[in-house]
């Protein structure tokens, strides 16, 4: 049976979801600002996304995790791991909901999911896949060390490519 880390930073605890985290989550899928995951969703697709980050743990160990204040335990976003059959690489993705966007709290949530799936999990590589207009994304993964491969696959050909190699968690 796996089992679903905490992991708590400075300022976050990433937890297990619950259905608590449904409300926001539907909502964030079913706005204009879920453009860069393939959005806007319907709720019927938005909960099969959302029972998907769930399902992940028991069926390949890793998965997506929210992401709540330590101060005040308010959810503010995901971060998670994604790899199944549809899914060439694990990725690495974030989210944090508008109020708590410019923080530092996606930075601070994915590195902190990169450290375990490369000192727990044993992940050797990750990827971020990202929309070329999706700026935000693209400079946080840079700030994060990643690199642009442009020899890596995509399930979407048109997503950039950016790799977060071990030797980063050095």
């Amino acid at each position: 049976m796996t089992v679903i880390p905490t992991l708590e930073t400075e300022r976050l605890r990433l937890r297990p979801m619950t259905i608590e985290d449904w409300p926001a989550y539907e909502q964030l899928m079913k706005s204009e600002r879920a453009a860069h995951m393939g959005g806007p969703h319907t709720t019927e697709s938005a909960w099969g996304m959302f029972c998907n980050d769930v399902a992940l743990w028991a069926l390949s160990g890793h998965g997506a995790l929210s992401v709540d204040l330590l101060e005040t335990g308010e959810c503010i976003g995901q971060v998670g791991i994604n790899r199944g059959p549809l899914f060439p690489e694990y990725e690495l993705g974030w989210y944090v909901y508008e109020h708590a966007e410019g923080k530092g709290y996606a930075m601070e949530a994915a590195l902190a999911l990169r450290g375990w799936a490369f000192n727990v999990r044993g992940l050797e590589t990750l990827v971020s896949y990202i929309e070329p207009d999706n700026a935000r994304s693209i400079k946080l993964a840079e700030r994060m060390g990643a690199y642009h491969d442009t020899n890596a696959s995509s399930l979407d050909p048109d997503d950039l490519v950016y790799r977060h190699p071990v030797k980063q968690m050095a």
